[in-house]
């Protein structure tokens, strides 16, 4: 619902959904479309944005590119081109199961007739909603979890997502920060039957996006019971399963269990989009025993159908075991985990708390110290600063966590846009930081520079602006989220977080050091940017050159 500082106007020409969905616009497609509007490039657009805030593996290009090239890829057929099976063409249903019974450890061959093909999990999410619950029914979710599910539930079926708050800091039985207990899914139940919402459904992600979670088949266990007690249905996404790269961490499929507690009320997710670095390719799969579901969803595959020519490809990386197990799997793990290791040490040499834990493409990191409020008005303020300095994150609100300040950052992208993009968040980190020093130290800072005449003006917002824009355009929604979110007091919390030296960047600072930041903020200041000069005509073209050199100075 961020549309910059103006508030979308209701258009006569749509119905009442049609308007909804034309305003509706979360954080991360904001984030999304800023960065698609000024991609960086290092040819092409140097200062553009870099993206750490999509979850997408780019590390993999060079194996996918060598394999989807080879001639055994090249084939079309006649029913290639013609309506298929809306559930998906056989021969690639079919392979799915195969490969699910092998990688997910089933118990017993998975069966070929229970696998439903989309064109990605968004749309499966989307016609799960539409199949399982009534409009205006609700599901249960813990939080934070991955946004724009929000949208897949809610957009079409107007089906509404109910919170499960998981907090940073350990609470009664908890041993870990963010864990879930069928204790917290009781209690999430009884306040929506209060507020008189019907509960249909529960998701649950796991490996867990953002946290990174892996549950194991105990917990998963307990939670399936859970939802048989209260007839609820389960959707698991496992689109993670094998992006765990953690010597610590082992994921185990529900689909391994020897025994689900209500098979008929269990749907299984996956997808090549995260596990096989595809998230172009959109191809979406469900496992789920209930036939009368995947009939459902049969009368809804014309819309969100994969082209046969991507299905014949599926299939073929699907059969390719060699390629997979010798090659593609155990270098895509070892890349991810070498990407994870460094991003981690650089956050901790910026001594910046993180969950630790060895799945997905992202680190949940907790910037809250750099907030000058314990406010999601803030946050968003903070979200905001890194993307002036041309870098996408995504925070903790758009994942509809509980207490403000916490990000998700993603390290699976190429490692000079990794190092780039962390020399970015340094210097927008650097900034916040400024922000924080006292009114008063800061003005007898500025005029000591400016008695030795060394004061420079910029016009580059600082985040009390910032601040003042953000508060005009997500007030409406910070009082929504505020309803929707419980917040707690922040902590940073026992082993599972990696914190340095337990000390805090809180401290005073002398004035060396706040002239030093004053300088790097002028440094960082993009007006030499915006008032780049156009040459007029008949103008020697080296006066712009001068004015180039002496801008990529002031970056040094």
């Amino acid at each position: 619902m961020l549309l910059g500082d103006q508030t979308p106007q209701y258009n006569p020409y749509l119905s009442r959904r049609g308007n909804s969905m034309r305003i509706h616009q979360g954080i991360l497609q904001e984030g999304y479309n800023q960065y698609h509007a000024n991609k960086h490039d290092e040819k092409s657009n140097p200062h553009g944005i870099i993206n750490l805030g999509t979850s997408e593996n780019k590390l993999c290009f060079d194996l996918l590119q060598k394999r989807l090239t080879r001639p055994d890829m090249l084939n079309i057929e006649p029913a290639f081109l013609q309506y298929p099976d809306w559930k998906g063409h056989s021969f690639l249903r079919e392979e799915v199961a195969k490969f699910l019974s092998d990688y997910c450890c089933s118990p017993k061959p998975l069966k070929p007739e229970n696998v439903v093909v989309m064109n990605g999990c968004g749309s499966l999410f989307s016609a799960l909603a539409a199949t399982l619950c009534d409009p205006e029914d609700a599901i249960l979710i813990p939080s934070p979890f991955y946004g724009v599910i929000t949208e897949d539930v809610d957009l079409y079926s107007s089906v509404k997502l109910h919170h499960v708050p998981l907090y940073s800091q350990p609470r009664g039985s908890d041993v870990r920060p963010f864990q879930l207990t069928v204790d917290k899914l009781e209690n999430s139940l009884k306040e929506a039957k209060t507020e008189g919402l019907n509960v249909k459904a529960l998701i649950l992600l796991n490996p867990h996006n953002p946290l990174g979670e892996v549950y194991s088949s105990e917990e998963m266990t307990g939670f399936l019971q859970f939802a048989k007690m209260h007839q609820l249905h389960v959707i698991v996404d496992e689109i993670y399963m094998l992006s765990v790269f953690g010597e610590k961490h082992t994921f185990r499929s529900v689909l391994s269990l020897d025994g689900l507690p209500d098979p008929q009320r269990t749907h299984v997710m996956w997808g090549v989009s995260k596990d096989f670095a595809m998230a172009g390719m959109r191809v979406g799969t469900i496992y789920s025993e209930n036939k009368d579901l995947v009939q459902a969803l049969d009368q809804l595959g014309c819309f969100h159908g994969v082209p046969g020519p991507t299905q014949y490809q599926m299939a073929q990386l699907l059969r390719d075991r060699d390629w997979l197990n010798s090659e593609f799997l155990p270098e895509n793990k070892r890349r991810l985990k070498e990407a994870h290791k460094y991003l981690t040490e650089e956050l901790k040499k910026l001594d910046i708390p993180f969950l630790h834990r060895g799945a997905g493409f992202f680190i949940w990191a907790d910037l809250s110290k750099f907030l000058k409020e314990k406010t999601f008005a803030e946050e968003l303020c903070v979200w905001r600063c890194f993307l002036k300095h041309r870098l996408l994150l995504s925070c903790g609100q758009a994942f509809s966590c509980a207490s403000p300040g916490w990000f998700r950052i993603i390290f699976t992208d190429q490692q000079h846009k990794l190092q780039l993009g962390v020399q970015r968040m340094k210097t927008a980190l650097e900034e916040l930081q400024g922000s924080l020093v006292p009114e008063d130290q800061r003005t007898t800072a500025v005029e000591l520079k400016t008695s030795a005449g060394r004061a420079t003006r910029t016009d580059t917002k600082t985040t009390d602006e910032c601040k003042e824009t953000t508060l005009k355009s997500s007030s409406a929604q910070t009082k929504l989220e505020n309803t929707r979110i419980k917040t707690e007091p922040l902590s940073l919390a026992d082993e599972n977080f990696a914190i340095l030296n337990g000390q805090s960047n809180m401290h005073s600072e002398s004035l060396d050091t706040l002239i030093g930041a004053l300088q790097k903020q002028i440094h960082s200041s993009d007006w030499l940017e915006k008032h780049r000069p156009e040459l007029a005509a008949g103008v020697d073209p080296t006066q712009l050159e001068v004015f180039t050199d002496l801008l990529e100075k002031a970056r040094k």
